[in-house]
């Protein structure tokens, strides 16, 4: 069952992701502070850091989409703080996001289509196969609770500091938690997801739907 570990930590982005959404924020705190406060220094400077890892991440031959969007929420939270005047909108494209990301993840779960299910069965070339599983369904949807609770963590800790304007403290978060709290949901949601698959399964690589069962899910 240790054939997925690295697969699963690889699937959700793992620490490249989550240390390229720090970049262009600490590029805005630093410029924020460097102009006296200065909104439009922020912005361009976060815009331009967001640029250098997009660049650099298309030479290593990143997804072109999943790059391109990154920018473009970078350019996104520039633009309304701009257009705001309040520094601390440059975070609100950021919270806005993690509450969508909480709502999906909790209805997949729902709709018994869990997003980390969804991701692994892509990834590994499995398309709809691991849903034909009923353990591994089960165990997918019991492991994606876990991404829901880290979005909601974060919600809990960025939005008390979005509301009071603590634009350094929220840089300082985002700089501080984006990994740690990557890896510990990687961790947990592994680990839960191992639990929850039944005794002997095979593992997130090698689906096996039960003969009686096999259109549960399926269609």
């Amino acid at each position: 069952m240790r054939d997925g570990d690295e697969s699963l930590a690889e699937l959700l982005g793992g620490r490249r992701a989550a240390l390229d959404s720090v970049v262009p924020v600490v590029g805005f705190t630093a410029g924020w502070l460097a102009g006296g406060r200065s909104i439009a220094l922020g912005a361009g400077t976060a815009v331009l850091a967001g640029a250098a890892v997009a660049a650099w991440r298309l030479r290593q031959g990143r997804a072109p989409a999943a790059t391109t969007v990154s920018l473009l929420l970078v350019c996104l939270g520039a633009i309304v703080a701009l257009r705001t005047g309040r520094a601390e909108d440059f975070f609100l494209v950021r919270l806005l996001t993690n509450a969508a990301s909480a709502l999906a993840w909790a209805g997949s779960v729902l709709v018994r289509w869990p997003l980390l299910g969804v991701v692994a069965g892509t990834v590994l070339g499995q398309r709809t196969r691991w849903r034909r599983d009923p353990g591994l369904l089960r165990a997918y949807q019991a492991a994606s609770w876990v991404w829901v609770a880290q979005y909601l963590v974060r919600l809990l800790i960025f939005v008390p500091l979005w509301w009071a304007g603590l634009v350094v403290w929220l840089g300082t978060a985002q700089m501080v938690l984006t990994w740690p709290l990557v890896a510990a949901c990687l961790a947990a949601s592994w680990w839960v997801l191992r639990r929850s698959l039944p005794p002997g399964h095979p593992g997130i690589r090698h689906p096996r739907p039960v003969p009686s069962e096999a259109g549960v899910g399926g269609r």
